[in-house]
Parts: C-alpha cells; structure tokens; sequence
C-alpha cells in the first residue's frame, strides 16, 4: 500500500471529516476535541492557519479518490510556559495499522519538531491502545504519567489517559554516542 504525507490544508477539510468519521470513538478519546464535529475541524484549521498546529495527512495512493488513511499533528503553545514542549496527536486508519504509516508520519512531525527547536514532545493515548504505545516507545518516548478514569467516552465508560513524552535533547544525545544519525 503506497501513500504520500504532506501538510493539512483547508482543501482537505471534508476528506478528514470522512476520514475521522471511520474512525472508533475509542481511537479519539484522547485528542480531547470530539473531531466528528465540524466546528472542532474548523477550529483545527484554524490553529493550523494561526500557526498553533502543525498538522500532516497521509493519502492512499493506490485509491482513485486518494482516501486520507491516517493524520499527524504538532500543536503547540508559543505564549504559554511550556512553549519548549509540543504535543504529538496521530491518527492512523485501522487497515494502515502495522504497516509504517504511524511511524512514517511520527518521523515526519520529528522533522517538524526539530525545526521549531522544540526540547520535548508528549503524547496522550488510553493505555489499551498497545500498539500504539509499541510504536511511540519504539521511537524514543517513555510512559510518564498515568490519569486514571480521566476520558469518558459516549456510552458513559471512563478510561485512563497514558501520558508519554520524548526528551529530544536525550535521544540525540544518545544517537550520537551511538554513532546514529538524527534523520
């Protein structure tokens, strides 16, 4: 399965909510906006415009309407205290599970990471979500904090929030006395 990333653009506004729509409610608890509403996309495409998100889309190659088969994002607060620190929020299509998307568009959001100068990244997700947590922790980000019973979905079910974050500082400074190159 082949596919392309690029940048999040307001041209693809109604391909995402089709996208997000395929998604389960589990795989959303965590991004803390309710992305089935709209207003929540046009919010995101605003920070993206204000320049709040960094925000990526992979597109399906081999389909004939280029289906959005999974997102990345980098939001950031510039103003704030932790303007050092951006979290990371990805979305990957359950058929492109397993297969490198979520990893190529982390090491694309890396990329981005790194030209904001960012020190730290963070990630949410539920601590069921497995594989997930494989792939984060496989790209240098350690469990920091568990909340318990702190997202609730529709049906009224709570579920703990993994916290994971990435020291940008450590990891290339271990990759150097490794001999690994940051790309």
């Amino acid at each position: 399965m082949n596919h392309t990333i690029r940048r999040f653009e307001p041209t693809d506004r109604d391909r995402v909510a089709t996208f997000v729509a395929t998604l389960d409610e589990h795989d959303l608890l965590f991004l803390g906006r309710d992305l089935t509403h709209p207003r929540v996309i046009a919010a995101w495409l605003d920070a993206v415009a204000e320049g709040w998100i960094d925000s990526l889309i992979a597109e399906d190659l081999d389909a004939t309407d280029k289906a959005v088969v999974g997102t990345a994002a980098l939001v950031r607060d510039p103003l704030g205290w932790s303007a050092h620190v951006g979290e990371v929020r990805l979305l990957v299509s359950p058929d492109r599970r397993g297969a490198g998307l979520g990893r190529d568009l982390l090491e694309a959001i890396f990329a981005i990471a790194h030209g904001r100068g960012l020190a730290k990244l963070s990630a949410r997700m539920t601590p069921d979500q497995t594989g997930s947590v494989a792939l984060f922790e496989s790209l240098g980000f350690r469990a920091e904090a568990l909340l318990k019973d702190q997202v609730r979905g529709r049906d009224g079910h709570s579920h703990d929030l993994a916290i994971l974050s990435h020291d940008a500082a450590r990891v290339a400074a271990q990759q150097k006395a490794f001999g690994v190159d940051e790309t």
